[in-house]
């Protein structure tokens, strides 16, 4: 194993994961571990490996050849791809083993789990051998008890029993957050105990959870939201983009949806109110009421500036829509779209009316999905207009959402393929 003696679990985080040939196999999300019965300290089983589809897979520690800074090496480019499921004597070093409140073994000194170090053994097995903690003190303010390492064996309340019944921060796990996309967050989440997934909810913020609710499948964002408090629900679906928001909420019974939307200030609520009108296979169901409108009198220069926007997706960033005031949908009468790669030719001081393109036929809001599709692929579109009978914009259909209908329902939870799942012991 390359000379390693100690590999911090943290550091691990996120690595890609190659085979020997150099293949690209995916990324390390969180290492699994088998907790013991006595004080030893747990041997690590094994990698969580998420693959390009989003698929996370086990890959056993022993096919493991090299742990480097930048990169984690496999024995073979061939894995199991058997999608990763927890066993009841297992615990996620990550998910689960960070922020775990614990003592020091024979006193009522009350510790957090910082980070654990692994460390390999005369027979291949890599081992927890220490834990980074640090002191839960009260009455310090803003300071801050000094890390400490200390070997597993001087740290007690770190058993399954433990784990699964005390309460547990969140920060070092927000903090490996912090540098992953909300898909990748969304699934590591899926893969937490119901337990710490909860734990790690009430520790984000509305707008970061808003955006990893978006990339759960349907019933983990029900049982999301139902386990949130009503009002904290509503602030979430206020956060949410207004398409995703009323996809949720449509699967929810008439009441609870009512109460919801009650709940969401009105500006907030009105434009998923309207979603809601349409079917969700149908381009108004399907389209988002936030695009980038501006009226005929912009200049090339605001245009840009404007989908310029880090915020923006991309999609919606591909082209501006030309309308009469009021630029908020449903607008004042469309006139045409401004495609991206048009706004770079133009000079920056141009009129975008002048640059418009009256061409593209819009989408009606009851055009079906395959309407839709058809439309994106004839035009080659990865945004389209939706237009009502009176020629009001009223939204824009973004290619990620046709794709999310055009997938099979599970498309988030499972990856291309299944093999045979290989034994962890």
């Amino acid at each position: 194993m390359a000379g390693v003696n100690r590999v911090f679990a943290a550091q691990l985080s996120g690595l890609p994961v190659f085979g020997p040939d150099g293949e690209s196999i995916g990324r390390v999300r969180d290492l699994v571990a088998g907790l013991r019965l006595d004080a030893q300290p747990p041997r690590l089983l094994g990698l969580v490996v998420e693959l390009a589809t989003r698929r996370r897979v086990f890959v056993p520690m022993l096919r493991v050849t090299a742990i480097e800074p930048s990169a984690v090496t496999l024995a073979t480019g061939s894995v199991n791809m058997r999608q990763f499921n927890q066993r009841p004597n297992e615990v996620l070093v990550l998910g689960q083993l960070l922020d775990a409140h614990a003592t020091l073994a024979g006193s009522d000194t009350r510790i957090t789990v910082v980070d654990a170090g692994m460390e390999p053994t005369r027979t291949r097995d890599w081992v927890l051998a220490k834990l980074a903690i640090r002191e839960r003190r009260v009455g310090l303010g803003r300071r801050r008890a000094a890390m400490q390492v200390l070997p597993w064996s001087e740290v007690a309340g770190l058993g399954l029993a433990d784990l699964g019944a005390q309460p547990q921060g969140a920060g070092q796990l927000l903090m490996l957050f912090d540098t992953m996309r909300p898909a990748d967050i969304a699934a590591t989440v899926r893969d937490l105990p119901l337990k710490r997934r909860h734990e790690v909810a009430d520790a984000m913020d509305d707008e970061r959870l808003a955006d990893v609710i978006e990339e759960l499948p349907d019933d983990d964002q029900k049982e999301l939201l139902a386990y949130l408090a009503e009002e904290r629900a509503a602030d979430v679906l206020e956060a949410m983009n207004p398409d995703d928001a009323a996809d949720l909420l449509a699967e929810l019974a008439p009441a609870d949806q009512s109460r919801l939307l009650e709940l969401m200030e009105p500006e907030e609520s009105a434009p998923v109110k309207r979603l809601l009108e349409y079917s969700s296979d149908t381009a108004g169901g399907l389209m988002t009421p936030e695009p980038v409108v501006l009226t005929p009198d912009t200049t090339i220069a605001e245009a840009l500036a404007h989908i310029r926007n880090a915020e923006l997706p991309p999609a919606l960033a591909s082209m501006v829509f030309v309308c009469r005031p009021p630029t908020a949908t449903p607008t004042g009468r469309y006139v045409g779209v401004v495609h991206f790669q048009r706004l770079l030719r133009e000079p920056p001081a141009e009129l975008v009316a002048s640059a418009v393109d009256t061409g593209l036929p819009p989408l009606k809001p009851l055009a079906s999905l395959a309407e839709v599709t058809r439309y994106f692929a004839a035009y080659n579109l990865t945004c389209g207009p939706v237009v009502d009978t009176e020629d009001h914009l009223i939204g824009a259909v973004t290619v990620d959402d046709v794709l999310d209908h055009l997938l099979p329902e599970d498309w988030r939870e499972t990856g291309l393929h299944d093999t045979l799942e290989e034994d962890r012991a």
